[in-house]
């Protein structure tokens, strides 16, 4: 084999911030912040504050390798930590503030951190589990000088640190295989696993979650994240972003109709992205004050299944295109991106749009999908047969972090735990997670299908559907349904709903009315439901 003969730069993600305060350094990042007034700057300002950072931790003993963790929201602080600390070789964890205090604690001793940085909000959380860590050192409370407070645990200012340093910095070069980020998955069965993301994985799925085929940024667009910054990066928008010179907007920790459209409307946001109960949410807000997004073009939704009522509703009622999307922690995190096709267009405009909100999204170059059924045998593209969900790429996990083995087959297969279709226009269907699909009666019934045609009810602001033993059927399907405040919905009502828009043997057994739990990512905790609800059909 002949070898080439090009340069051999590794890819790093402080070339991406560089880039940006080169290429495009007066563009605008604003930021919400927790207790302080609204914080604007630029690329140019992110590559300088970011420097300073970087050399403040020098400062504190760190060093490559070391791991820092953040509990911190969506801020220009929070972004900064996101460049300084991968930027000197160290790296990141974004600690999920919204688990368990033992979840937490076991993250940051899994990760064995050197450092955590918090927002003033956490202070009570940060002092409650602070005697448990053993391996932190220092922490730093990501505030200005007026508002800080070292409280129990003696922490530093962050601005204080910051200005003790000048704003340059000769970023090191390193293999670009190195740890970056280390993100934990939710921790619903077991503890919170580890999976570390590389230099070379993030910016390789920053420039292609950057393609037009994907999230198709430009200079022009204003992005506005309400994926958390400390879930899987934020789907990695803090990074598409600086490369395509799009304006960045940081909600903070304010994902409420209200603060969520000041920005919308103030900042000109055109693209923003979220889990569904965001947009629930925010809908009902538009819905109640009569407002328009005017600005907004496009809305991305992850975490679990996009209803279709959503998306029309989005679309009919705002001209805002909604695509859907599927990854996971491990694959850093996009896997597939539901935007337009050729082949789809001369469907005519309203069968493309049914198609894409009824589909996770189409094959992504840069990761593989493929679907294995029972027998082991690859799946047929015809949208139809179904099964389980294998991926492979340079951005999915080879194994979690501290573990010994792989968790990938011999030709790197990782079985993701969902199950889905593939379709001859490369377009994934989610049916379901493996532990969630329903056996009843020796046939399969999607969980997800039958949620996203219950939410569409009139009334409905969640529905959850879970699989509870059945003394004759093996599993039965029982709906849980969470109605917006104020309304009144029956179960007569939900069945007669469902009755013309499913087969009848999928009619759900019983529907009950309680608040719909949700997992520390937004997602419907149906671990709780299964032990909340197992023994109500055989009762």
């Amino acid at each position: 084999m002949t070898p080439g003969l090009m340069q051999q730069t590794p890819l790093l993600i402080t070339q991406i911030m560089q880039f940006a305060a080169r290429a495009h350094g007066a563009r605008p990042i604003v930021s919400r912040l927790i207790d302080e007034p609204l914080w604007r700057y630029d690329y140019a300002g992110l590559a300088s504050r970011s420097a300073q950072i970087a050399k403040a931790l020098i400062g504190l003993g760190v060093q490559a390798g070391d791991r820092v963790t953040t509990l911190a929201w969506n801020t220009h602080r929070h972004l900064e930590l996101f460049y300084g600390v991968p930027g000197l070789g160290a790296v990141l964890h974004t600690a999920n503030p919204r688990l368990f205090d033992e979840q937490i604690i076991y993250t940051i001793e899994h990760a064995q951190s050197v450092v955590l940085f918090f927002d003033s909000n956490f202070a009570d959380l940060v002092a409650r589990i602070a005697p448990q860590l053993t391996t932190v050192k220092t922490f730093i409370q990501m505030s200005d000088e007026a508002r800080h407070q070292p409280g129990a645990v003696n922490a530093l200012c962050y601005e204080t640190l910051l200005a003790a340093e000048n704003q340059t910095m000769t970023w090191p070069s390193f293999d670009e295989n190195a740890g970056a980020f280390l993100c934990y998955t939710s921790g619903t069965t077991g503890d919170p696993k580890g999976v570390l993301y590389s230099h070379r994985a993030v910016v390789l799925h920053a420039m292609a979650a950057g393609l037009a085929s994907a999230f198709g940024f430009t200079a022009f667009d204003v992005v506005m994240p309400c994926s958390s910054l400390y879930h899987a990066t934020a789907w990695g928008l803090p990074f598409v972003a600086p490369i395509c010179g799009s304006k960045l907007v940081l909600p903070g920790d304010r994902m409420d109709g209200d603060n969520l459209h000041d920005l919308i409307e103030g900042e000109g946001v055109t693209f923003t992205g979220g889990v569904p109960t965001i947009w629930t949410n925010y809908l009902a807000w538009l819905d109640r004050t009569g407002k328009t997004p005017a600005s907004l073009k496009r809305v991305v939704i992850g975490g679990s299944a996009v209803p279709l009522a959503m998306a029309q509703r989005f679309h009919e009622a705002y001209g805002v295109e909604v695509l859907q999307i599927w990854g996971m922690t491990e694959t850093c995190p996009l896997g597939v991106v539901a935007t337009p096709t050729p082949a789809l267009a001369e469907m005519g405009d309203e069968a493309m749009r049914q198609a894409i909100w009824t589909r996770q999204g189409r094959l992504q170059f840069g990761i593989e999908l493929k679907i294995v059924t029972e027998d082991g045998q690859e799946a047929p593209m015809d949208g139809e047969t179904s099964g389980a969900l294998m991926v492979r790429g340079p951005w999915t996990l080879q194994r979690y972090f501290r573990q010994e083995a792989d968790i990938t087959d011999p030709e790197g297969w990782f079985d993701t735990g969902d199950i889905a279709t593939l379709d001859a226009y490369g377009f994934m269907r989610i049916t379901d997670r493996k532990k969630d699909v329903i056996k009843s009666g020796g046939e399969w019934i999607s969980s997800i299908d039958l949620e996203n045609v219950a939410v569409a009810c009139p009334g409905v602001k969640v529905a959850a559907v879970i699989g509870v033993p059945h003394p004759k059927w093996e599993e039965r399907p029982l709906l849980i349904v969470e109605t917006h405040e104020g309304e009144s919905v029956t179960k007569d009502q939900m069945i007669a709903f469902l009755t013309d828009r499913v087969v009848k043997w999928w009619l759900p057994d019983d529907v009950l009315f309680a608040p719909v739990p949700l997992t520390a990512t937004g997602k419907i905790d149906k671990k709780t439901l299964r032990l909340t609800w197992s023994g109500h059909l055989s009762a």
